[in-house]
């Protein structure tokens, strides 16, 4: 089971950008798809995006979509999440998540429940 622990969060104001990263171990990462999830309290765990395990493909929520690039550097076992023109309904915490041999054709890269490692979160803020 690969460890994930997401940096670099902070509070921002609206418009800036943002990267976070997810430094992985235990695992070999170039085997694993990662996914991005946000929650706000009282919601549930929403997606964000994901990338296959070479970063030749990478899926977006349409609420991010053109707004946050998900990339992933297997050397260094890390995956980022850029985000630019942060909104204030941007904030949240936000996860990282792993899956091994997790097909990318497998729709259950788009839910929370297709993922068994994840890390503590990342929180956001945008303020306005």
């Amino acid at each position: 089971q690969v460890q994930l622990v997401e940096s670099g969060g902070g509070l921002v104001q609206a418009g800036d950008s943002l990267r976070l990263s997810c430094a992985a171990s235990g695992g070999t990462f170039s085997l694993y798809t990662m996914g991005w999830f946000r929650q706000i309290p009282g919601k549930e765990r929403e997606f964000v995006g994901t990338i296959r395990w070479d970063g030749g493909n990478t899926d977006y929520s349409d609420s991010v979509k053109g707004q946050f690039t998900i990339t992933r550097d297997n050397a260094e076992s890390t995956v980022y999440l850029q985000m630019r023109s942060l909104k204030p309904a941007d904030s949240a915490v936000y996860y990282c998540a792993a899956q091994r041999f997790l097909d990318y054709l497998n729709t259950a890269r788009f839910v929370s429940s297709g993922y068994s490692s994840w890390g503590q979160g990342a929180q956001v803020t945008v303020s306005s």
